[in-house]
């Protein structure tokens, strides 16, 4: 070794060493090689061979070595088998299978009993953990190819099932036996999902057993059941036609899987019986309908032949229902159909702010419906908000139309003038309801007619402070007009105090003064004292 050191790093010209290597074969034969090959490597022996495995001055690359294992260089390159785990990925070959050392050495040191299986890739589970190596790793089973280099190599074997097992299929179904077997055992096909399939399981479909539809038959002179290549675009392949023909081969237009007395809703034509589904018919369960079965005919001339009288007499006449269609139709309960038009020709006319009022205010009461003797008089449906503000002179039976009109509440044709209290002047354009739009005590808003009294004072402000006040009431008029506030009406000679002379040319100021009284600010009229001296100094 020590020699072989020095002609490397002295001579790197590979025909001087070449040279010296022929020269001293004799000699160099016994210091060179450090032992035997083993027994399979063998046919290397000799110097002129040293670099099939060697590289001259480097030593033993992989690459040499897999230039003869061409299977295991093909598996790595797969980036499969033992020799591509991380466990060996990266090593040198010499490092596990090191040579020289006779020809019995044992270059492949394998243990079968305590090897890990899942570093060659493929994970040992189910009925593959209980079973021996030599069960799988038999020559019947590896490539030729491997089998030939060593009849003892565990190298060749196939991930694909079908190089161990035979294909029951013969070749229908996919090679990929994973997708429906699991290696526990071949039968039930645990992992096989019929969804998957182009045709899908459904209703009574999911509790047939499989032979129902997949029969067995001899192919090839084996046992075969067939899985791919069945016809299934009607039920006719596997299902009678009890109907002959008569309705077309497809089935699942009036029938589903759930059951064959239940019919497809969705997919059958109603509009091709007697009685087509309109509005929302359409929507409607066929056993709501036909209770008694398909089969059983059914009346439909009438509404009420499948629905019960919702009015409950209130439309009988002469001991005859008049027919629902009347005012309503299929598209729905609601909006009924009966018109203004027909209303009108009632005792009832709906005219003015009648028009805008919904049916059921007027015709649902306490939770029913109610369209017989509900009445035709205000009162029937208005309260009288007037309670005895009114009395029955001016609104016999409580006649509301008396005074108001149904285009709108708040037009009044009442004459105010038939009263106690006759419109005049400002008061003619005074709205009802400022005087007679009241607020009592308690903060209640209502309307006061009869006990309001004609006192100036029940709607004016006394801007005098009770000066003039006679009684309950200061009698405004004496002074003042409806037309404005002027007290054109007033005569000072009539009072104590007559204005003769200067004083007649005097404004009213300078003797009745602004006073200021209990927080109040008026002017003061009556003078409490009238001598001259009480002006005068």
């Amino acid at each position: 070794m020590v020699l072989i050191n020095i002609l490397t790093a002295g001579y790197r010209n590979y025909s001087i060493w070449l040279f010296f290597l022929l020269l001293f074969t004799g000699i160099l034969h016994a210091q060179i090689s450090p032992g035997d090959l083993v027994k399979t490597h063998s046919k290397f022996e000799g110097m002129s061979n040293c670099t099939k495995c060697h590289v001259l001055g480097q030593g033993v690359e992989n690459s040499k070595c897999l230039d003869c294992h061409k299977e295991i260089k093909t598996l790595m390159d797969a980036g499969r088998g033992y020799h591509s785990s991380s466990d060996v990925r990266g090593k040198n070959c010499w490092s596990c299978h090191s040579d020289h050392h006779g020809r019995n050495f044992r270059i492949i040191n394998f243990d079968e009993k305590n090897f890990d299986h899942n570093r060659a890739g493929f994970k040992l589970s189910g009925k593959h953990s209980s079973i021996k190596c030599q069960d799988c790793h038999t020559k019947k089973f590896i490539s030729p190819e491997a089998y030939g280099r060593n009849n003892n190599t565990y190298l060749g074997l196939s991930e694909n099932c079908f190089s161990c097992h035979e294909d029951v299929h013969q070749g229908t179904l996919s090679i990929n036996c994973g997708n429906c077997h699991d290696t526990k055992s071949f039968k039930p096909a645990s992992k096989f999902d019929h969804d998957s399939t182009k045709y899908k399981l459904t209703g009574a479909h999911q509790k047939i057993e499989c032979i129902k539809c997949h029969e067995k038959e001899i192919k090839n002179g084996k046992e075969f059941q067939k899985f791919s290549g069945l016809f299934f675009n009607n039920c006719s392949p596997c299902h009678k036609d009890v109907h002959n023909g008569r309705f077309g081969e497809d089935c699942q237009k009036c029938h589903v899987t759930t059951n064959f007395k239940a019919i497809n809703e969705k997919r059958f034509d109603h509009n091709k019986t007697a009685y087509p589904l309109l509005g929302r018919h359409r929507f409607v369960k066929c056993e709501d309908c036909h209770k008694r079965g398909l089969n059983v005919k059914l009346k439909f001339q009438k509404c009420t032949d499948c629905h019960s009288d919702f009015h409950k007499g209130d439309f009988t006449v002469n001991h005859f229902v008049r027919d629902c269609s009347d005012c309503h139709a299929v598209q729905g309960f609601q909006p009924s159909l009966f018109t203004i038009e027909k209303h009108n020709q009632l005792k009832f006319k709906l005219i003015g702010s009648h028009l805008a009022v919904p049916c059921r205010n007027c015709h649902f009461e306490n939770k029913e419906w109610d369209f017989k003797n509900i009445g035709e008089k205000c009162i029937d449906c208005h309260k009288n908000v007037h309670g005895s503000e009114i009395t029955n002179k001016f609104m016999p039976n409580n006649n509301c139309s008396t005074c108001h009109q149904t285009e709108s509440w708040f037009t009044i044709s009442f004459d105010h003038n038939k009263t106690t209290f006759p419109l005049k002047g400002k008061h003619e354009k005074v709205k009802c309801g400022d005087c007679h739009h009241r607020v009592n005590d308690t903060g209640i808003r209502g309307y006061k007619f009869l006990t309001l009294t004609t006192y100036c004072e029940t709607c004016h402000k006394d801007v005098h402070y009770g000066q003039f006040k006679q009684g309950k009431t200061s009698n405004c008029q004496r002074c003042h007009s409806y037309d404005n506030w002027k007290a054109l009406g007033f005569n000072h000679e009539k009072t104590k105090f007559s204005l003769k002379g200067a004083h007649e040319k005097l404004k009213c100021s300078a003797c009745h003064k602004e006073v200021h009284e209990n927080g109040n600010v008026f002017i003061q009229y009556k003078l409490k004292d009238f001598k001259c001296a009480a002006c005068h100094a």
